[in-house]
């Protein structure tokens, strides 16, 4: 287990990536090595892996996200991408939204430790927190769910005019046209698969960008998100 969850050198591309944070950088990358492992966030088969394949991969998504905008990363996990690009742009105001406690204790934990004072952390589940949390710009997220169950989640969080910019592999394109009609039915009204991360990781990581138009998740969403958002105003005058 020792040997499993040691942590390989650090790349040189992680000081030009992370710049000012790359001491926290490494303070992250040995806490996902040590209490990422043993709390059961991270395989320690990862952690061989951690720059190249989670840090470094997730840290160059800021290729992609537009300066100064507000971001939820749904299902953060360990923190990623959300922390990563917290890293490297302080620009953003980022939430990571993560259902289970361990998790969300996990990332407390990190976001206080390394100062990341742009950072707030939310327990529950995407569909939980519509009309109570404010629409954002930018949904990222990583290994959560196909693209299409993903977009059910992620996009009705979306403000008017916001994109989706999801993490993933090699099914990309095959999970984007499986998904048209459900991001259609979502309120996208355009979709493309970028690749970022030239000469830093290799392969580059693949980003799916789902952007919409004035109702993000569509009618039925726009509903669900109206009746939250009386309910929360009721509940303010009340207190």
């Amino acid at each position: 287990m020792t040997e499993a969850a040691e942590l390989p050198p650090v790349p040189e591309q992680a000081r030009d990536v992370f710049g000012d944070r790359y001491a926290d950088a490494v303070r992250y990358a040995e806490l996902l090595a040590e209490a990422g492992v043993k709390r059961g966030l991270i395989g320690p088969r990862e952690v061989p892996r951690l720059w190249e394949r989670h840090l470094l991969n997730c840290a160059v998504l800021s290729e992609v996200v537009p300066e100064g905008v507000t971001v939820c990363d749904v299902g953060s996990g360990a923190g990623l991408p959300g922390i990563p690009l917290a890293l490297v742009r302080e620009d953003l105001k980022i939430t990571l939204l993560e259902p289970l406690l361990r998790r969300t204790n996990f990332l407390t934990e990190v976001v206080e430790l390394l100062g990341l004072d742009h950072v707030t952390v939310v327990r529950g589940r995407a569909e939980e927190v519509m009309g109570k949390m404010p629409p954002v710009h930018v949904v990222t997220a990583r290994a959560v769910a196909p693209l299409d169950r993903l977009a059910t989640w992620g996009v009705p969080l979306l403000r008017p005019y916001g994109e989706m910019l999801a993490l993933k592999g090699d099914t990309a394109e095959e999970e984007l046209k499986a998904a048209a009609t459900a991001l259609s039915k979502l309120g996208a009204v355009d979709t493309s698969i970028l690749h970022v991360g030239e000469g830093v990781v290799d392969p580059m990581s693949t980003v799916v960008r789902v952007e919409v138009g004035e109702s993000p998740g569509g009618v039925r969403f726009a509903a669900k998100r109206a009746k939250a958002a009386r309910t929360g105003r009721a509940r303010r005058r009340r207190g």
